[in-house]
């Protein structure tokens, strides 16, 4: 009866130790904090995003999958509205929406734009990762 109770116990608090790990979300975009972020030199992540674009509703999912996998975990991700923050499209030099952008050692390492597929991502995420 007692190891019935600690199993449930354990199944029904699965998710919320899975959450507890997860990365955390990508925050709106807000340039002193993003501007902290890159100077502090950790690895940073930009995802210049438009409600209504196709290609940029296939990259969240992507990005939420990548950023709870352990090793993404330390990265600081924003959005970007491409429709309603011009000023903050400018600030990271995109023309584009799903353009994706990550900075490391207080700097950019890397852009692209229009990328789906999860392998592409993969690699962009480790360039903001590698040492």
């Amino acid at each position: 009866m007692i190891a019935r109770r600690a199993l449930l116990a354990l199944i029904l608090s699965a998710p919320l130790a899975a959450a507890a790990f997860a990365a955390e979300p990508a925050r709106p975009f807000d340039r002193a904090a993003f501007e902290a972020a890159v100077a502090d030199g950790g690895p940073v992540l930009v995802h210049v995003d438009a409600p209504w674009c196709p290609i940029c509703r296939m990259q969240r999912p992507i990005l939420e999958k990548l950023r709870d996998q352990p090793r993404f975990r330390e990265i600081t991700a924003f959005e970007v509205d491409f429709d309603t923050d011009k000023a903050s499209v400018r600030a990271v030099g995109a023309r584009l929406q799903s353009t994706l952008i990550v900075y490391r050692g207080g700097r950019e390492i890397a852009r692209t734009v229009g990328d789906r597929e999860e392998g592409w991502i993969e690699e962009l995420l480790e360039k903001a990762i590698a040492k």
